[in-house]
């Protein structure tokens, strides 16, 4: 084997390092795509669970009430 032949086929640091920055740059911009795409959803389901809860809560709460009668003597 050749010394041209043998310095091609190591890998460098160089080498490693720029394709870990090419796979994270790649999930970050895929990661930012999808953040912007589920938000509204995510906030339209949260929208939703504060419209339930509220719904329930009223429905507990006369459920659960008693009524005081105040006559006056």
């Amino acid at each position: 084997m050749s010394d041209a032949a043998a310095s091609q086929d190591k890998i460098t640091r160089d080498d490693i390092d720029a394709t870990l920055r090419s796979v994270v740059g790649q999930v970050e911009q895929k990661a930012a795509d999808s953040a912007r795409r589920l938000l509204p959803a995510a906030v339209g389901a949260g929208v939703v669970l504060l419209v339930i809860a509220y719904f329930l809560g009223r429905r507990v709460g006369t459920a659960r009430s008693t009524v005081v009668e105040i006559r006056r003597i």
